[in-house]
């Protein structure tokens, strides 16, 4: 699998506390893939795709000191066998498959589903993903929550990349799946309202989340995106590992 590289050389698996979503609180294994499929503006996992040579724009392109990442730096390949000895230590059989885009290894991720629930029958399991890839009765017979996060036009990717009706649907019909959007000003509501229109989905399986990369843009914006989920019988999602720890990776 590839994985992405922390700074000191290893994988970027880490037991912390889900920050978002459903399970906000949760104590989880993370486990981080390397790549994607999208190239957001706002992301903050950059590091997985936003390699040299490639034409995407970022908006930390106005820091002097940024720069594109060396893809070789940036990934590491373990076989699942390695990530179930690499978690074996922590107290926790919650696993959150992250990115990237997940989904692009699907393959992978069953096989260490498979490995880490005969290690621990009781493991547990849910996935992160940009909601442009359906995976395979395999994948969703084993993942326990599929947490979706379509992305708008606040992202600056071209909407034929990110928006995968027919996809969001065959997802929405599992009963696994939550959809939680990024809402930066009043236009990003309207983009997610279109869209439930041609997605059917659950009020209770919709989450609203400020957009921010600082705990300081987070609290800026938090009660304006709280009111919109209130007022559309939405579910308001936080961002709990910004608090806890700022925009740091591995935690």
């Amino acid at each position: 699998m590839k994985l992405a590289r922390m700074p000191d050389g290893g994988p970027e698996i880490f037991f912390t506390l889900q920050g978002e979503g459903r399970n906000t609180g949760r104590p989880s294994v993370f486990v981080r893939a390397s790549l994607c499929n999208l190239h957001c503006y706002w992301c903050d996992t950059d590091y997985t795709w936003n390699w040299e040579g490639t034409p995407f724009s970022h908006e930390k392109d106005a820091d002097p000191a940024y720069r594109k990442y060396r893809r070789e730096d940036q990934i590491l390949r373990l076989d699942p066998d390695e990530i179930v000895a690499a978690v074996a230590g922590y107290p926790c059989h919650h696993y959150v498959f992250t990115g990237g885009e997940p989904l692009l290894q699907e393959k992978d991720w069953c096989a260490l589903m498979a490995a880490l629930s005969a290690a621990a029958p009781e493991s547990t399991f849910e996935v992160e993903s940009n909601g442009t890839l359906l995976p395979g009765a395999e994948f969703l017979r084993r993942i326990d929550q599929i947490n979706l996060s379509p992305k708008l036009e606040n992202s600056g990717v071209a909407r034929k990349l990110r928006y995968r009706p027919a996809v969001l649907r065959a997802l929405a019909a599992t009963g696994k799946a939550d959809f939680k959007f990024v809402i930066g000003d009043a236009a990003d509501l309207t983009e997610v309202l279109a869209l439930l229109d041609e997605v059917p989905v659950p009020p209770s399986r919709v989450f609203l989340m400020p957009q921010a990369l600082t705990v300081a843009e987070l609290e800026a914006n938090q009660s304006r995106v709280a009111a919109l989920a209130q007022e559309h019988g939405f579910r308001y999602s936080d961002r709990l590992h910004l608090r806890l720890f700022g925009a740091k990776r591995g935690v």
